[in-house]
């Protein structure tokens, strides 16, 4: 079951808001004209507005595996306004290997997808020059009502021998310390941290169509051939959540944990 960019899209300002925050902690980049990769691009719109728009002279590629995203992504493709690029490749981030050297190498809210990414981290971080940056921020929150009622449902008799392997589990994100370990040792200066959004969700059940769009998915995606099992679970599902994220005069508050960090790579 492939992404659907439009549901994913529905809540584009919150989420890209935690990229923001992660791209104003880069510093400047070294040479004129930086290469960088974008890890998981999705739709590429943050790629197009936030990397684009703060290095308009930079060769950009994001790379996703997924058809629908990399062709909402193709529109955004071609020259940048400062004599830059931007394209887009299909790529599996559980197998990519930088081809040849990237200034910087930045991942907004994708690794968490990825197993086995930390053992990837250093052979991503060879491919930096001196000066050269890896920064990622990813989802910090399997512990959430949002994770944990999923998890629970998955889990309960009706549901166990058709999803018990689908999720993921509380090890796709290490602990903050891990990535500072990591990059510390291989003589990087590491910034990590953690940041609590309380996104405020407009309309009805706006926590389930949040997550629509992302962490139910595999879900989704395993019950997609029997349209009435996958009903019967997200209106249980959704019942769960309107008790845990009651609907308020102004919104839904969906408090959302992330993870961030910021390498630099040494010999500037």
């Amino acid at each position: 079951m492939d992404w659907d960019a439009e549901q994913y899209l529905r809540h584009a300002g919150d989420r890209a808001r935690p990229f923001t925050d992660l791209l104003a902690r880069v510093p400047e980049l070294p040479g004129s004209t930086p290469r960088i990769a974008d890890l998981g691009c999705g739709p590429g719109n943050t790629t197009a507005a936030l990397l684009a728009g703060r290095w308009p002279g930079a060769r950009i590629t994001g790379y996703d595996n997924s058809p629908a995203m990399l062709e909402r992504a193709a529109a955004l493709a071609g020259p940048t306004g400062g004599g830059g690029s931007l394209e887009f490749a299909h790529a599996d981030l559980t197998e990519w290997t930088p081809g040849g050297s990237y200034d910087l190498i930045v991942s907004n809210a994708a690794l968490q997808w990825v197993p086995g990414h930390v053992e990837a981290l250093p052979g991503w971080a060879e491919a930096l020059p001196p000066g050269g940056v890896l920064a990622f921020q990813v989802p910090y929150n399997l512990d959430a009502p949002v994770h944990a009622l999923m998890r629970e449902c998955a889990r309960s008799p009706r549901w166990a021998g058709r999803l018990r392997e689908v999720l993921r589990g509380a090890d796709s994100v290490a602990d903050p310390a891990v990535y500072l370990d990591l990059f510390a040792r291989l003589g990087f200066a590491a910034d990590v941290w953690e940041t609590t959004y309380l996104h405020v969700l407009p309309g009805e059940d706006a926590v389930l169509d949040w997550v629509s769009g992302t962490g139910l998915r595999p879900v989704l995606a395993a019950l997609s051939g029997d349209p009435e099992a996958r009903d019967a679970f997200v209106a249980e599902y959704r019942a769960r959540l309107r008790e845990a994220y009651p609907r308020r005069p102004y919104g839904t508050v969906l408090p959302f944990r992330r993870l961030f960090c910021v390498a630099l790579a040494p010999g500037t």
